[in-house]
């Protein structure tokens, strides 16, 4: 009997899967039960317009999307589901996962993890409000995994219906191994459906985690999928994409997301910011050259130049030690 696929959950990353990258990964890879939006937040006591457009139902067409939060009071996160459910959604993701040091230390996303009476007014809001379904996305905690051990009452107390937990400390970043024995504990201390993130690249590794943990809910992937788009089709399918397919993919999904993104932003230098994102996770099929090609374009010309040849090496490169990583996975 074929054992039954987990959910994927395509994990939001600021600056990366913005409406325009989530339509394309979803129209020409697929492989994804639900796609999150980089967080929403308040700022100067107001929305950003950029994160507005984001999660307006109108650019996110055909994608089962949950738009994310972040907040660290009851009166923000009241705010934001009031803006949410305006705009007709009736589900949230609370991010309190978030490493980056900004943010952390206004004790969101990871940084809230070592306040318990701010995780407690957060999950005060849950079990008030009936017009949305929340789930969550956390660390282990900000400095120890203590910190999520001190949560979990306050999380079993609210009607949640997911929590995703990335297995590593938020000052970690995404440096060093994942701690797998903190996860176990939460996974078998949680009353909610438990879904795992963290280094996920492999489909292998996905079948791994179904063995090890039957009682698992589902997997979230962040960067792994930005690395290999295909991984989600893959498991899901029960294929592997040849190296032709993954190219000729790739190349639409490229040529899809500078097709949207020319129309959308003002100028090569809007442009070609956005752009490069999208090669800073495919480092182990492109030259050393070419990928400095790609980084210094500073006119679409040159881009478009770099990124034929980028295109003529695909697949035929060994992978280079490269250990910079300046995203956020939320």
């Amino acid at each position: 009997m074929e054992k039954k696929k987990l959910n994927i959950h395509f994990a939001p990353l600021q600056g990366y899967t913005d409406h325009i990258y989530r339509n394309a990964h979803n129209a020409i890879f697929g492989g994804v039960d639900t796609y999150y939006t980089p967080f929403v937040r308040i700022e100067r006591d107001d929305f950003r317009s950029r994160e507005l457009r984001d999660i307006d139902p109108e650019n996110n067409e055909g994608v089962a999307l949950i738009p994310q939060l972040i907040a660290t009071t009851a009166a923000e996160m009241d705010r934001i589901c009031d803006m949410l459910v305006a705009k007709g959604y009736d589900k949230a993701d609370i991010n309190m996962g978030c490493p980056f040091p900004m943010i952390a230390r206004k004790a969101k996303g990871s940084g809230i993890l070592a306040f318990p009476e701010k995780v407690s007014e957060l999950m005060d809001v849950v079990k008030k409000r009936t017009d949305i379904t929340f789930s969550v996305k956390m660390r282990l905690g900000w400095e120890t995994a203590e910190e999520s051990v001190a949560l979990v009452d306050i999380l079993n107390s609210a009607p949640l219906s997911q929590i995703a937990i990335h297995a590593r400390l938020g000052k970690q970043q995404y440096k060093g191994e994942v701690d797998m024995k903190g996860f176990e504990y939460l996974l078998n201390n949680l009353t909610h459906p438990v879904i795992y993130n963290g280094d996920i690249t492999t489909v292998e590794q996905i079948y791994e985690l179904q063995e090890k943990y039957p009682n698992l809910a589902g997997i979230m992937i962040g960067r792994g999928l930005l690395a290999n788009p295909a991984l989600g089709y893959e498991y899901k399918n029960d294929v592997k994409l040849s190296a032709i397919e993954m190219k000729k993919k790739v190349k639409e999904l490229h040529n899809n997301v500078f097709a949207h993104y020319s129309e959308y932003l003002q100028g090569d230098k809007q442009i070609l910011e956005k752009m490069k994102h999208f090669w800073e996770y495919f480092t182990n099929d492109l030259e050393k050259r070419t990928r400095k090609k790609i980084e210094k374009a500073g006119k679409i010309l040159n881009y478009e130049a770099a990124i034929a040849l980028a295109f003529s090496q695909w697949g035929k490169v060994v992978k280079e030690d490269n250990d910079s990583d300046d995203s956020f996975e939320e």
